[in-house]
């Protein structure tokens, strides 16, 4: 009966050795194991001995899986608990091994030198055989190795108690210790004190193997729990990996992870083919950096770098080289992720192909430079006549001034002087002219947003010499403000700010020439916001605008004008916010519209 149950416990942790080989501790219980059913063979023959020779004999060949029992029971110990002291290990088994020598070099075994008297008494009903002689002294180091499988097996206890581990002490440390004080108990008093008892260490060894086999079976039992916990998780992993591909591919979205340590870029089959790497999951990053464009490789690997070194978000457009020739653009965002203490970092991402986008960008940009443009054409159409009575005044001068000359010259003796002022005055009306016209050019010309610094008084002498000849053909005092003297210079494209406010004052001109009362003026003020912005306020003292229309003013072909476009004020905000300011609009507590935008002072601009 107790073989059988140890080959069985043997059977099964061989079993689970066999599909885990880094499962020592079962390995060594199946060997603890298997000593014990082979001890309990060898004890069973000791009692059905029928002569001394053959119960000498077998007493003698029981030493050996007593040998394995013990060795790989101080094994099992030192490795289950994860404790003990190595020296007591390795004395339990030099000294076992000691000892099974001696039990076929010395006397009959090592349990005896002599047998003096051989018998076989009942017991339980049935004949068994019992021995008395002469003991041999060898037998003293078996049991000394005996104790000092006890020494190792309570300070592998004490130490598992200590560490927390208390369960796991007393089910095997304390019960092979009280087990094994039992048997060594038991068969000092059969050898020394001559009781006469069959030999049962086997039910000593049945009854730890129980208790350890118990524990033991609970860790089987937890790890095949985890086992089906980890295929579990793995199953929800896969279904969620795949739920996210499937997000990913339905918002054109690649996924992408980057080792350093290992240099290895995993993706996704979408993020591969957007960098013409298909049917590859896994590559470089020197595969990935060739595909990168040259003139944005540069600041690719310096994002990342920063990206690592920093642990700052990941976030970069750049080109990238298709094997045929093409050229597509990437968006690419990351963040590095760190498992835990000491686990390496790693960068993982998304990456989107945003060429459609960018080729809507560009003819976006396209279409506003031809809207600004169209913008500043329709403005000086409105402009026209004031403009045309502005040039008109120089010209006059110059005919009048070059028919005095004419005059002057008939004379027998002209006054030089008087010529010479006359010349003077003509070209510096011809200069006036010349200036119209070139501001009249410039603000027609299409150009591209090309900012720099721009003192804001240089834009207000502009733009009061293209405007005054239409606020005064109207009637409507235009209010320049004086410009504060510390006032900081903008950043900005001097043409396309000049279109901008053009635009706001024409605006307020309009406003106000359709409001019916005495005090008709437009007011232009500039003033420092803040440390990084400047304001320019443009107001007027017209009727204002409905409150319900405020929110609709900077919608494109919005327009409260009979023969408006409706396209202005929409143009106005789309280049101020192209230099990096707002563009706002409000009414007056006491009537009439303020227009507000903001640019960005050029230091700030420059320490930003």
């Amino acid at each position: 009966m107790c073989a059988a149950a140890c080959l069985t416990l043997a059977f099964v942790y061989l079993l689970v050795w066999a599909n885990d080989r880094g499962a020592r501790s079962s390995l060594l219980f199946a060997l603890v194991a298997l000593g014990a059913a082979a001890f309990a063979f060898c004890e069973m023959w000791v009692l059905r001995a029928q002569t001394p020779e053959e119960f000498v004999l077998a007493v003698r060949w029981a030493h050996v899986p007593l040998w394995l029992w013990t060795v790989s029971m101080a094994g099992f110990v030192f490795t289950y608990l994860r404790a003990g002291r190595a020296w007591l290990l390795w004395s339990v088994v030099g000294l076992r091994t000691t000892v099974l020598v001696l039990n076929f070099v010395t006397g009959e075994n090592l349990n005896f030198l002599e047998v003096t008297s051989f018998q076989r008494v009942p017991f339980l009903g049935e004949p068994v055989a019992m021995a008395s002689g002469v003991a041999n002294p060898a037998m003293l180091l078996g049991q000394f190795s005996v104790l000092l499988l006890l020494i190792l097996v309570v300070d592998a206890g004490i130490t598992a108690w200590r560490r927390g581990e208390r369960r796991q002490a007393v089910m095997v440390s304390g019960s092979v210790a009280a087990l094994l004080t039992a048997s060594a108990v038991e068969s000092n008093l059969i050898v020394w004190a001559g009781l006469q008892l069959p030999f049962t260490l086997s039910l000593f060894q049945l009854v730890m193997l129980a208790a350890m086999g118990f524990e033991l079976s609970r860790d089987v039992l937890r790890s095949s729990m985890l086992v089906r916990e980890l295929q579990a998780s793995e199953a929800r992993l896969r279904d969620s990996q795949q739920r996210m591909n499937l997000a990913a591919d339905a918002a054109d979205l690649g996924l992408w992870v980057w080792e350093p340590g290992s240099d290895e870029v995993w993706a996704t089959p979408r993020c591969c083919a957007m960098l013409g790497l298909p049917g590859r999951a896994h590559f470089s990053l020197a595969d990935f950096t060739n595909r990168v464009h040259p003139d944005d490789r540069a600041r690719v690997t310096q994002s990342l770098r920063s990206t690592l070194e920093q642990g700052q978000a990941y976030e970069v457009q750049y080109r990238v080289r298709l094997p045929s020739g093409a050229e597509r653009w990437i968006q690419a965002t990351g963040r590095v992720d760190e498992a835990g203490p000491g686990s390496a970092r790693r960068l993982q991402g998304v990456c989107a192909d945003i060429t459609e986008r960018r080729h809507a960008e560009q003819e976006a940009l396209r279409l506003r430079r031809e809207l600004a443009h169209a913008g500043r054409v329709s403005m000086m159409g409105q402009l026209a006549s004031a403009l045309a009575h502005e040039i008109n005044q120089p010209l006059g001068a110059i005919l009048r001034n070059a028919e005095a000359a004419e005059l002057f010259l008939q004379s027998d003796s002209p006054d030089l002087d008087e010529i010479r002022a006359i010349v003077a005055d003509i070209r510096h009306d011809d200069q006036r002219a010349g200036a119209v016209i070139d501001r009249m050019r410039a603000l027609l010309t299409r150009q591209d947003l090309q900012t720099r610094p721009l003192a804001l008084g240089e834009l207000f002498s502009d733009v009061r010499l293209l405007v005054r000849a239409d606020a005064a053909a109207r009637h409507i005092r235009l209010e320049l403000a004086e410009l504060p003297a510390d006032l900081p210079p903008v950043q900005g494209d001097r043409v396309h700010l000049q279109q901008v406010l053009i635009n706001l004052i024409i605006n307020a001109l309009d406003a106000v020439s359709g409001s019916a009362g005495s005090d008709r003026w437009v007011s232009v003020q500039a003033r420092q916001r803040d440390a990084r912005f400047v304001e320019i306020v443009v107001s007027d003292s017209g009727a204002g605008i409905p409150a319900d229309r405020l929110v609709q003013v900077f919608d494109p072909f919005f327009t409260t004008k009979p023969g408006g476009m409706g396209m202005g004020l929409a143009i106005s905000r789309t280049l101020v916010e192209a230099h990096g300011g707002q563009l706002r609009a409000d009414n007056r507590p006491g009537g009439g519209a303020v227009f507000t935008f903001s640019l960005p002072i050029a230091t700030a601009l420059a320490v930003a």
